[in-house]
C-alpha cells in the first residue's frame, strides 16, 4: 500500500498573535493523516511565539532572524522542512476539516501538478469569492492578474459556477499546495520581491518548466485578506506595481517584453493620474517610485533575482485579450463573461 504523502502546513507569521489565536484551532482540527503544523516566525516584535509555544505544545517553530517578508521569509523556513508537500497557509485563514485530501489527491494523480490552491471565499462574507485567491488566477496579455470569481475590485458571489477542478495560470498564495522538489527545484519565491505577486511568479516559472498549476474547488478555506498590508496601502501599491513589472521582464520572451512593458508603464501611467485627479496622491507616488524601483532592478539589481531555468512550457491561463479593455469599456464584470464569452 502506497504510504500517505507527507504535508508540513507552514504559517509565516509577523506580529500575528490575534490570527493565531483565532485560526490555529482550524488548522489543528484538520483531517490527514500525515500531517505537521508549522509556525514559521520573521522576529515578531508582539508575543505570538509565546503564545504558541504556551497553547500548542505540538506546532514547530521556525525563528528567522528579521523580518524577510513572505518570500524570503518562506525559502529561509522551507530550506528547513523535509515534506514531500509544502502548505504555505496565511496566519489570516480558517481552514475547513477536509481541505487538504482533495488537493493531495489530484496533485497524487498527476505528477506534473506542482502548485494548487483551494477554493477561497471570503471570511467576512463566507457565500462571496475572496479578493486574494478566489477560484483559480489567470493572467492578461499584459501581465493583469485576475480570477474565476474575482476582477479587479469585483468578487463575484459563490454559486457553485467555478467548482470544476482544471489548471489555472497561478494559484493563490494564501493558501498554496506546492510540491516541495519543485519548489526548490524552481529555486523558491523571487526574495527580491519582498511580498505580492511572487506567487504568480513561481507559477510561470514552473510552467514554463513544464509542470502544471491547478485550482481544487473541492478544497474550502475562508481568507480574511489585507491582514499584513491592508487594501489602499501605499507600500502595498508599490510592491504590486513594480513586482508585476519585473515578473513581466523575467518571464516574457524577450520579444514579448519589448513592446508589453512599455505598453504597461504607459497604463500604469494613466492609472496614476486618474488617482492623482482623484485626489489620491499617494497612489500616483506609489506607482512613481515603483516604475523607478523597476528601472533600477533593471540596471543593478537583476542578479537579486530568480529567473526562469527553462522557457519551453506552454502556461494555460493566460488570457490573450485585454481585461482592463473588457471590464472597464466593455463593462465585462465576471469571469464567465470575460473569458468563456469572448
Amino acid at each position: 500500500m502506497k504510504p500517505v504523502p507527507s504535508v508540513a502546513i507552514v504559517i509565516l507569521n509577523w506580529n500575528g498573535r490575534k490570527f493565531l489565536e483565532q485560526f490555529l484551532p482550524s488548522v489543528m482540527a484538520s483531517v490527514y493523516d500525515n500531517k505537521r503544523v508549522i509556525v514559521a516566525d520573521n522576529a515578531s516584535t508582539d508575543d505570538s511565539v509565546a503564545f504558541v509555544k504556551l497553547q500548542y505544545p505540538q506546532i514547530e517553530i521556525i525563528i528567522n532572524n528579521s523580518n524577510e517578508g513572505f518570500a524570503k521569509g518562506y525559502n529561509t523556513a522551507l530550506k528547513q522542512v523535509q515534506s514531500d508537500y509544502y502548505v504555505l497557509l496565511n496566519s489570516d485563514v480558517e481552514v475547513t476539516p477536509n481541505w487538504i485530501k482533495p488537493v493531495i489527491e489530484l496533485m497524487e494523480s498527476n505528477t506534473a501538478i506542482a502548485a494548487c490552491q483551494p477554493k477561497l471565499l471570503a471570511y467576512h462574507n463566507k457565500t462571496q469569492f475572496e479578493y486574494a485567491g478566489a477560484s483559480g488566477g489567470w493572467l492578461d496579455t499584459l501581465g493583469y492578474p485576475f480570477m474565476r470569481g474575482r476582477i479587479f475590485d469585483i468578487c463575484e458571489e459563490d454559486k457553485g459556477q467555478y467548482n470544476d477542478a482544471q489548471p489555472c495560470f497561478w494559484a493563490s498564495g494564501a493558501a498554496l499546495f506546492v510540491r516541495a522538489s519543485v519548489y526548490h527545484a524552481m529555486g523558491g519565491l523571487d526574495e527580491y520581491f519582498f511580498a505580492h505577486q511572487e506567487e504568480i511568479d513561481l507559477c510561470w516559472r514552473m510552467q514554463l518548466a513544464g509542470y502544471k498549476v491547478y485550482v481544487q474547488p473541492a478544497s474550502v478555506v475562508y481568507h480574511v485578506g489585507g491582514g499584513t498590508l491592508p487594501k489602499g496601502n501605499s507600500r502595498k501599491t508599490l510592491l504590486n506595481f513594480r513586482n508585476n513589472l519585473i515578473m513581466l521582464f523575467k518571464n516574457l520572451s524577450p520579444g514579448n517584453a519589448l513592446w508589453k512593458i512599455p505598453f504597461r508603464l504607459g497604463l500604469d501611467a494613466v492609472s496614476a493620474w486618474q488617482n492623482l485627479l482623484k485626489g489620491d496622491s499617494g497612489y500616483f507616488m506609489a506607482v512613481l517610485k515603483a516604475h523607478l524601483h523597476f528601472f533600477k532592478w533593471l540596471l543593478f539589481q537583476k542578479k537579486q533575482s530568480v529567473f526562469p531555468k527553462q522557457k519551453h512550457g506552454k502556461p494555460y491561463g493566460l488570457y490573450k485579450g485585454l481585461i482592463v479593455w473588457r471590464y472597464f469599456v466593455q463593462k465585462k464584470k465576471t469571469f464567465s463573461e470575460i473569458v468563456d464569452n469572448k
